[in-house]
């Protein structure tokens, strides 16, 4: 339980300076820590929301397939026209078209990692809550169950020193 309140006094000094350890341990015990983070809907902006969309397609199979499908037909079509081709090899009009779509998408799929990103900092930092809580009410009840087994075993020796004289006086 030392090493525990040692780690919970690490944890918590910036947040609770003027807590007591006990104080600490009852604000964890009556504190509800366990969130439904994963049904959380937050409110995005539109931007978001588009941002969101964008990175879930960009990151798929069918974009993958998609982008594959129209840069062969891009350069088939260009190819075949030959000499009335509205981008003649070595397609640079193409180029141009793939660097601003990478320039817009990159930001896009950012924006949308960092909304996972602090989600996934809120879920880690509510398992940590829990876990601390847990453990510590855990070596609670180990410290309760060691006092009673304590009790039982004066008791078992008082009931033991209490049979050794009632046989003595026999």
């Amino acid at each position: 339980m030392k090493e525990n309140r040692k780690l919970l006094r690490e944890v918590l000094k910036d947040i609770c300076h003027d807590m007591t350890d006990e104080e600490v341990l009852n604000l964890l015990a009556d504190s509800k820590i366990s969130e439904n983070l994963a049904g959380e809907k937050e409110k995005y902006t539109i931007g978001q929301r588009a941002a969101d969309a964008i990175a879930k397609f960009a990151g798929s199979w069918a974009f993958i397939f998609a982008f594959t499908g129209v840069l062969i037909l891009w350069m088939l079509v260009n190819t075949l026209l030959a000499a009335k081709a509205f981008d003649p090899y070595p397609f640079i009009l193409l180029n141009l078209a793939l660097s601003c779509v990478a320039a817009i998408q990159a930001p896009l799929i950012m924006m949308s990692q960092n909304r996972q990103e602090e989600k996934d900092r809120r879920r880690a930092e509510n398992d940590y809550r829990v876990n601390l809580k847990t453990e510590i009410m855990i070596e609670d009840l180990y410290d309760k169950v060691n006092a009673i087994l304590a009790r039982q075993t004066s008791l078992e020796k008082q009931l033991a020193e209490e049979d050794g004289e009632s046989t003595e006086q026999k």
